[in-house]
């Protein structure tokens, strides 16, 4: 399955949604992103330079890992992991954004923005700009500098520059619309690094491009290490940047399922939570450049969001999983806050690894579905993030009062 035969001149949309839509200012720097990138991706040499870079500096190809403690425990499906935590920087994200540095490079732009909510964007994009001598400046929400505050350490540390946004919820989507009014002032040196597999074309197909190394590398790997394909594939989705990864390794085995998992928050009735198709929340709409999902109300007016992981709590979604989702390719599913913790703590005593809030759930819906399976059943987990960055957000969640003190002090501090 090509999820990128666009029918002429519907570039851009996957069934009904993507697109661009942008003021007319920015126009032809968009034209111009459009055209580097599809030169680059007809280019093998581009592909083969990006490997390599890869290879050598992110520390690819990541291992899949058999849990087989877990899988014991749970006493269904046999789980294995895709272990994107093991990257550079400590996620998913450095794909993306390597790639990007590759692309800016030919562009000639000389500065790089980003928004980010876990931070790991904003980290992995710092750790690029440092690397290729680009002038840096990272969008975050107030909310999400201070319980993402080891992340924003790094960031500075590598030279970047990080604004803490006040306006409107102080989280992703508000950090994304500084970014774009940043890039509408600064187009001709400054390259917008969008973190996520939303907002206008090419962003979509182009984050999703970069992120294909995951699928492609793990279906090679879970063939090896389980002997053939698995029955379902578990990935995190806020934007959709790692689900869309992973997924792409196992669009044309239709016996596989694919499972996305949105932040559940405080559950379906309560209104605090991210789920843009697990739950009946979500209306189609147009914002931040793009067509999809968004929370919003009957006045297009986006709603208030909420998940204990910070890059999870974003209004809308990836316009290529929407469009797999009405064809029933994916499935969407969510998982709450107190899910997330439990299945966090489970997963770090029987494995002793730390995956992302993020991350953590997809490990949740794996961990309900895994005992109604086959013992011969196989799942794979994509472990997008490793948790490192989450330390306080989860000492908060467990109740732990030194370091519930120390996040108040830096919420006062950011203006959160």
């Amino acid at each position: 399955m090509s999820i990128f035969d666009f029918a002429e001149g519907r570039e851009g949309y996957y069934g009904q949604y993507g697109g661009t839509f942008l003021p007319e200012i920015l126009a032809a720097t968009i034209e111009e992103l459009q055209d580097c990138f599809a030169s680059c991706k007809k280019d093998p040499a581009f592909w083969h330079e990006f490997i390599d870079l890869m290879q050598s500096y992110s520390g690819r190809p990541t291992p899949v890992t058999h849990l087989e403690n877990l899988s014991r425990h749970l006493g269904g499906a046999q789980i294995y992991v895709k272990r994107e935590d093991l990257n550079h920087t400590g996620s998913h994200k450095i794909n993306n954004v390597m790639g990007q540095g590759l692309l800016c490079r030919r562009l000639g732009k000389t500065r790089v923005i980003a928004e980010t909510g876990a931070g790991q964007h904003g980290y992995a994009t710092a750790t690029m700009a440092a690397r290729f001598g680009f002038r840096c400046k990272i969008y975050m929400g107030a909310v999400d500098v201070a319980r993402q505050r080891p992340n924003v350490f790094w960031m500075e540390r590598m030279g970047a520059e990080v604004m803490a946004v006040q306006d409107g919820q102080k989280t992703l989507k508000d950090a994304i619309n500084e970014a774009l009014r940043d890039w509408v002032t600064n187009m001709a040196d400054t390259h917008y690094v969008l973190g996520t597999a939303c907002g206008p074309h090419p962003f979509p197909e182009m984050v999703s491009f970069f992120q294909s190394i995951i699928g492609i590398e793990a279906r090679e790997q879970i063939q090896k290490v389980a002997g053939r394909l698995p029955d379902r594939v578990f990935a995190c989705v806020g934007g959709g940047s790692n689900a869309i990864g992973i997924f792409q390794g196992f669009l044309d085995d239709t016996d596989v399922e694919l499972v996305a998992s949105e932040a559940g928050g405080l559950g379906p009735e309560s209104g605090m939570h991210a789920a843009r198709l697990a739950y009946p929340d979500a209306s189609v709409g147009v914002a931040q450049g793009y067509k999809t999902y968004f929370l919003q109300d009957d006045d297009g007016n986006m709603k208030e969001t909420h998940s204990i992981a910070a890059g999870l709590d974003y209004i809308g979604v990836n316009p290529i999983l929407v469009d797999l989702w009405e064809k029933k390719r994916v499935r969407f599913e969510a998982a709450t806050d107190e899910q997330v913790r439990e299945a966090l703590q489970l997963v770090m005593r029987t494995e002793g690894l730390i995956p992302a809030l993020e991350s953590t759930h997809a490990f949740a819906r794996a961990i309900e579905e895994a005992p109604g399976m086959g013992t011969d059943e196989i799942i794979l987990i994509n472990q997008s993030g490793r948790g490192d960055k989450d330390i306080f957000t989860i000492a908060d969640a467990l109740d732990d009062q030194h370091w519930k003190t120390f996040i108040k002090e830096k919420a006062i501090e950011y203006g959160a």
